[in-house]
């Protein structure tokens, strides 16, 4: 892989990490308030709460994952694997959601920001597997 494509791809995983913060900020910090803004209904059960705390809990660790790739994202790629399941697995969640009438249309900027990385992994994916290919 060339120097000026793995510069790119260090910027798009240190942004990929920061979505991650900012929804892991929003979510885990001001669960009640993040819950109710996308489920139009009240946190108040501690198990749900606590469910749902850690589920946001799940996109901070994303955030450190995405950043250790920004660093080498030649060597972490396993981290993306990993990461892209869980953010295909949230997506269709949220989707799931919204089509049973559970979540309000809130939830499209988390399943269309997803969905766009997600494919984002894919061409990573299909890029280090050419320049793989180019070394052997």
């Amino acid at each position: 892989m060339k120097s000026k494509e793995l510069t790119i791809f260090k910027i798009f995983f240190l942004i990929a990490s920061l979505w991650n913060l900012i929804g892991a900020f929003y979510g885990y910090f001001n669960t009640a308030y993040t819950f109710n803004g996308l489920f139009d209904r009240e946190l108040t059960d501690p198990l749900f709460y606590a469910i749902y705390q850690g589920a946001w809990g799940t996109t901070l660790v994303y955030f450190v994952g995405y950043a250790i790739v920004a660093y080498n994202p030649i060597k972490h790629y396993g981290i993306v694997i990993v990461g892209g399941i869980g953010k295909i697995g949230f997506a269709i969640s949220l989707l799931n959601f919204y089509l049973a009438g559970l979540a309000n249309s809130l939830v499209f900027i988390i399943i269309i920001g997803d969905f766009i990385f997600s494919l984002l992994f894919l061409y990573y994916f299909f890029r280090l597997y050419k320049a793989s290919k180019s070394t052997i």
